[in-house]
């Protein structure tokens, strides 16, 4: 019994350390664009930002310091954005997820979630899904985009954030968002 304990363990251990995401089989598709920021890049930068006399980089750096990564899959794919879709879907009903978030601007749908951290002032992940972009006049070396997939995780400060956004020249519908 002892033996077959162990197997066992060594065998689910792995699960443990591999931080996948259900998100990363978009990685490897041709028409997928992605970009894959980890925690050494994210510390490289936050180290930089802090040595600087810059407030805004300083800010930056400190918000950086609590992020274990950042994934990013754009595509102008239709089956890929449907993909995307259900695979979103499939993930919120999965996870403790909660929508933070929604803007609708005729065909684009911008959807802000969020899966809770230490407490209220913190999370998770921070989840922004967009579809339908197809006929908007976003044209990136030739490619109009369909979809935009980001995911943001590690323990993140939204006052922190907060504090950032109010000094970007964001719409004031974006810069209220707050939590439920």
């Amino acid at each position: 019994m002892r033996k077959l304990s162990l197997v066992v363990a060594i065998a689910i251990l792995p699960l443990f350390g591999f931080s996948q995401s259900i998100f990363d089989k978009y990685e490897d598709m041709d028409n997928v664009g992605t970009v894959v920021v980890n925690k050494g890049m994210i510390d490289l930068v936050s180290k930089i930002g802090s040595m600087t006399d810059d407030e805004e980089a300083r800010e930056f750096a400190e918000v950086a310091k609590g992020i274990n990564g950042i994934k990013v899959f754009i595509t102008e794919d239709k089956g890929v954005s449907s993909s995307m879709a259900s695979t979103v879907k499939k993930y919120l009903k999965s996870s403790s997820m909660e929508e933070l978030m929604r803007v609708k601007d005729k065909d684009v749908n911008v959807k802000f979630y969020i899966k809770s951290g230490k407490d209220e002032d913190h999370v998770r992940e921070l989840l922004m899904f967009v579809s339908g972009m197809k006929d908007v006049d976003l044209d990136v070396n030739g490619r109009k985009f369909e979809t935009v997939l980001v995911s943001m995780t590690g323990d993140i400060d939204l006052n922190k954030i907060g504090a950032i956004t109010n000094k970007m020249n964001l719409p004031d519908d974006l810069k209220k968002a707050e939590r439920n």
